[in-house]
């Protein structure tokens, strides 16, 4: 059995409908099932199993030893909750009990961590272990991704594998739950929709012009490209940036935003809402040298290929992957 929790969220689901594509059918999914908003997506994928977040841990005492691979993908990721003992309750101490179970059970282990880490940038994007300890994230949401870091990598003991994804912009479809959190082209395509124009942060940062603060964005189905790969080679313990490696302009991914929906762009701008403007990143691009170096050498969906794809074959006939 493979199980996967967070498995009726954004990234999650699109894992289960991957791992049934290639043939995956004996799937644990773990969630807080009682947000029914999210029901639509694992509708008609193929699990064994489905568990609630809070009755994990007792019922995989009597699993443990048919459970081949977890993949913890489940967190609070709104970052723009601020009560930090949500976060220690979900990110952390859930976390940790997870990788404790893989200790105890030798089962390998993929976890969600963030490239919201990385904070302003101050010690570049590069997933080396040496700078997790250094690194100053904007808000609780990064601190607790990092807090489960630097407590992972201090463990004497650890699962038979493990790896900790630190994901960057992540888009696609399923994330039609998210609200506010969802991705841009989500915001985008609804927006352009109802007024035939799309608004966008102006930039507060005179290094950068309105519309060109720079984001590494990566489509979802790389993403669960890349834990597959994590689950069948297992190379070197250890935490993985996930990004595409480019930096792109929220410019840019409106325009192909435009582009994919078969309209003329229409841009404006309005001020960043101050509740995050300080906490605002204006450049992320992931050093992608370790996972590349690991041998994943399929190659990551451009910008706009990512975005035609959302658009065209899941947006615009509200589909699910």
């Amino acid at each position: 059995m493979i199980v996967v929790t967070g498995a009726a969220g954004f990234i999650s689901s699109c894992l289960v409908s991957e791992l049934n594509q290639r043939g995956f059918e004996q799937i644990v999914v773990v969630d807080d099932f009682s947000k029914t908003e999210k029901d639509k997506n694992l509708k008609g994928k193929t699990i064994v199993a489905k568990v609630q977040r809070d009755q994990f841990f007792s019922w995989a005492k009597s699993f443990a030893n048919e459970i081949e691979f977890i993949f913890h993908l489940g967190a609070r990721t709104d970052t723009t909750e601020f009560d930090r003992s949500i976060f220690d309750e979900l990110n952390l101490n859930y976390s940790k009990d997870m990788w404790n179970f893989c200790v105890e059970n030798n089962i390998p282990l993929v976890y969600a961590s963030s490239g919201a880490t990385y904070g302003l940038g101050e010690h570049g994007y590069s997933d080396s272990h040496e700078v997790v300890s250094k690194l100053k994230p904007l808000n609780p949401y990064g601190d607790s991704k990092n807090d489960f870091d630097k407590w992972a990598l201090k463990q004497e003991k650890a699962p038979p594998f493990w790896a900790g994804l630190k994901f960057f912009n992540v888009y696609g479809p399923n994330e039609y739950h998210k609200g506010r959190m969802a991705s841009v082209i989500f915001h985008a395509f609804n927006q352009i929709n109802k007024t035939g124009g799309m608004k966008l942060f102006a930039s507060h940062n005179e290094d950068y012009k309105d519309g060109e603060q720079l984001r590494d964005f990566v489509y979802v189905k790389d993403v669960v490209s890349v834990c597959l790969f994590l689950m069948m080679n297992k190379p070197e313990n250890g935490l993985y940036n996930l990004g595409t490696g480019q930096a792109r302009t929220f410019f840019d991914l409106t325009k192909a935003t435009f582009r994919a929906m078969g309209q003329v762009a229409h841009i404006s701008y309005v001020p960043t809402p101050e509740d995050i403007r300080d906490k605002y990143q204006y450049f992320t691009e992931a050093d992608m040298t370790k996972l590349l170096a690991a041998g994943y050498d399929k190659p990551f969906a451009s910008l706009e290929e990512g975005v035609a794809d959302y658009v065209k074959n899941y947006l615009s006939d509200q589909k699910y992957y």
